[in-house]
């Protein structure tokens, strides 16, 4: 079981005072973050992608560079790279320069994006949605697979036997899709044999294990050895001495955040019942006491079959402090306790 962390980068405005931190601060922090996860041993840092005000890292390459050469074992990965609107060869040279610096260590986390701002920035089609995430999903494993590639779409220049460079150090480079629960992601994530990513941060996260069954059923019937395909999720949670400490701690960014998106997507307002409900044993966040999210943590493995596990945080703007904190508390007190309890939980069930 690999835990992990994941940021978008946010700079959205201090719910306290209103100050908007510069991207380049944010940048810095989140460098640090990633330093210290991997100095108390957890397993990947993801980084999100956006093209907005509010986030500051819209090349995640860049940002988990600055800390490869500061890290030892830490995997680190985009969480998304929005491969609709990007370009697949920039993307396969961007991480395999990463893999490079971090000496096998870099992944890709591809998905559509929930968020459409790179659309319009980089010229496509919002229409292309789908068309443009498979066919350039396509270029992108065909880039890994060899050196040579000729290829032809119809959303990008064709490419005929062309080298693309440099080359990874791992081979293949780790490709993983991001879902958000969509049946149709799930089910080519599993016909491509590709790692799996589930964002759950709403209901009940125990609702997702049908879509791990379609999932694995889909990988099996293409040929895949489905008990060999690692499944993630993605969820956000904080992390403090006590759990009303953290409930507390967490909930003015939580709340500032999900009403700004509730704003553009046109959900109704968040309030503190409906943050004390997600954050209760069944719920969606992962917000308490060491004890508390590990026992969530854990839940989730047995139940719904993940086998790495990000806790997203900060959601919204948060102090540092707190941040480095909550990621101290992951690995030192959390990870060694999910690990050892499924370990235990994995042992007897393959003795069954």
């Amino acid at each position: 079981m690999e835990i992990g962390l994941s940021t978008f980068v946010e700079t959205s405005p201090d719910v306290k005072t209103g100050e908007v931190m510069s991207h380049a601060q944010r940048i810095r922090e989140v460098v640090e973050e990633i330093v210290l996860a991997d100095k108390v041993g957890l397993d990947v840092y993801g980084v999100g992608e956006h093209h907005r005000k509010d986030y500051a890292a819209s090349s995640p390459a860049v940002v988990l560079a600055a800390a490869a050469s500061q890290t030892k074992r830490i995997r680190l990965t985009s969480a998304v790279t929005v491969l609709s609107s990007d370009d697949p060869v920039r993307v396969f040279q961007d991480f395999a320069t990463l893999d490079g610096i971090s000496n096998g260590r870099a992944e890709i986390m591809a998905g559509r994006g929930s968020f459409i701002e790179s659309f319009p920035l980089f010229g496509y089609d919002l229409n292309d949605y789908d068309e443009l995430f498979e066919e350039k999903l396509e270029l992108l494993l065909k880039l890994r697979e060899t050196e040579k590639v000729t290829w032809k779409g119809g959303h990008r220049p064709a490419i005929e036997n062309l080298g693309v460079y440099p080359r990874p150090v791992q081979n293949p480079l780790p490709v993983w899709i991001g879902s958000g629960g969509n049946q149709e992601s799930v089910v080519r994530a599993g016909l491509l044999g590709l790692p799996l990513v589930l964002a759950i941060i709403g209901g009940r996260p125990i609702q997702f294990a049908p879509l791990v069954e379609l999932y694995k059923k889909a990988a099996a019937h293409a040929g895949h050895d489905a008990s060999k395909l690692p499944v993630a999720s993605h969820s956000h949670g904080f992390i403090a001495e006590d759990t009303q400490t953290a409930a507390d701690k967490f909930f003015p960014s939580t709340q500032a955040s999900m009403n700004v998106i509730g704003r553009e997507r046109g959900w109704g307002n968040y309030s503190r019942a409906s943050y004390d409900a997600a954050r209760s044993f069944e719920g969606a966040l992962y917000v308490g006491d060491p004890e508390t999210v590990a026992q969530k943590i854990i839940h989730l493995r047995k139940n719904v079959g993940i086998t790495r596990f990000f806790l997203h945080v900060p959601l919204g703007t948060m102090p540092h402090e707190d941040v480095m904190r909550a990621i101290e508390l992951l690995g030192t007190e959390v990870a060694p306790r999910v690990r050892e309890e499924i370990s235990k939980w994995e042992a007897e069930n393959e003795d069954k």
